[in-house]
């Protein structure tokens, strides 16, 4: 029986779902084309599981439109089943997967960050721009910050911190640290991965964690209002607000999140999210075409 073949590609992991399975592969290496890397990973999860699919669809972190070819990739798939793709940027699918069809924000906060909201009739999005030019508060800030922070030591120009013995347990000569960093095809994953240790090193009382887990908080905090301000239609109506993704494991800062949320001038209520990027990745097969989302689609068949 065919069946959906959906996708939610990350720069940490790509999770696939296809016949009743669940399947993880290696994340997206965004210094490489982007659809050979689907069409590798499809072709790889189909050859798993044996299944059957006539439709793929990807929900792919930082999608931008010159990538969004979903007729290129159906052909790079090259499987005589498949007839359809459809590619959205997982700010959709996670709104998808997250809250449905009800109106109000997702944040989806990794190593990178986007929010989403949608309203009666308009969508925006903010910040999914990067690590280079944004993605405030991220897992990747986070680590970038923390990084900052130990440097800040090392010279005198900051206040210690905890997040310096972190650092020196990677490089022990901190002032080799760049060089090793500036040549490391995973720097974007490694900076990330110092934001697990500034949630720890927070929640055990290190100021500076704790001062970067607050700002991150913020950030994420700040760009869901914006969001909301830009899809609200009466100051009255009442928005779910829906935060996923790692940086959201640190209590202190999904608190600090909290506290500005509840602090807003919007009507909002903080829910806990439907389901996951992969089941917004499924839902992508059956959006109507009038669902405020779907402008935001790319669907190719033959």
């Amino acid at each position: 029986m065919s069946t959906v073949l959906a996708i939610d590609a990350g720069q940490t992991g790509i999770k696939v779902r296809v016949g009743g399975q669940d399947l993880v592969f290696p994340g997206i290496d965004t210094h490489e084309e982007l659809l050979p890397q689907l069409a590798a990973v499809v072709r790889a999860a189909l050859d798993r599981t044996g299944a059957e699919t006539s439709v793929v669809t990807a929900g792919v972190s930082g999608l931008t439109t010159r990538e969004a070819d979903a007729a290129a990739l159906l052909a790079r798939i090259d499987d005589p089943l498949v007839s359809e793709v459809t590619l959205a940027h997982d700010s959709t699918t996670s709104f998808l997967g997250a809250l449905g069809d009800t109106r109000g924000a997702v944040v989806a906060a990794g190593t990178g960050v986007v929010t989403l909201a949608v309203g009666a009739t308009a969508v925006a999005r903010v910040d999914g721009w990067g690590y280079l030019m944004g993605d405030a508060g991220s897992g990747y800030w986070i680590g970038r910050e923390a990084l900052d922070a130990v440097m800040r030591e090392f010279d005198g120009r900051g206040p210690a911190t905890a997040l310096t013995g972190v650092a020196l347990e990677r490089w022990p000569d901190l002032t080799q640290a760049y060089i090793d960093l500036q040549g490391d095809h995973e720097r974007v994953r490694v900076v990330a991965s110092f934001a697990e240790q500034v949630a720890r090193l927070a929640a055990e009382g290190d100021a500076v964690s704790q001062h970067i887990t607050v700002r991150a908080g913020g950030e994420l905090a700040h760009s869901v209002e914006t969001a909301l301000r830009r899809v609200r239609t009466d100051d009255a109506e009442h928005f779910s607000v829906c935060a996923i993704g790692g940086v959201f494991r640190s209590p202190q800062l999904r608190e600090a999140f909290a506290s500005h949320i509840a602090a807003s001038e919007f009507d909002v209520a903080l829910v806990e999210p439907r389901g996951h990027g992969i089941d917004g990745a499924v839902a992508l097969a059956g959006l109507g075409p009038r669902h405020p989302l779907a402008p935001a689609v790319w669907s190719a068949r033959r």
